[in-house]
């Protein structure tokens, strides 16, 4: 016999981050499945802070710095939810 047997293609589960660090506290922001759109979603957020610098200057908060890192699917907490990219203002970073 000269069956060929096809075997399930080893799944990638790596996914990318965005990562918000404020301090010592870092939460992940928001997954994407590939690293480009994870990179263009650091770039909005970075500039949804910058627009409102002033008034995080005015208000002596923190300003949060965006990063953006590969993660494994295994490694989501299972309670996680996106997080806004000005939600910190309303005291949901922490």
């Amino acid at each position: 016999m000269t069956e060929i047997i096809r075997l399930p293609a080893a799944r990638d589960d790596t996914l990318w981050a965005v990562v918000a660090s404020l301090g010592k506290t870092e939460r992940i922001a928001d997954i994407y499945p590939n690293r480009t759109a994870a990179l263009a979603d650091r770039t909005w957020r970075e500039q949804q802070v910058s627009a409102y610098a002033g008034f995080l200057r005015g208000s002596r908060q923190p300003v949060p710095h965006y990063s953006v890192a590969p993660i494994r699917r295994a490694d989501v907490p299972k309670a996680w939810r996106p997080l806004p990219a000005l939600g910190f203002l309303r005291g949901q970073f922490i």
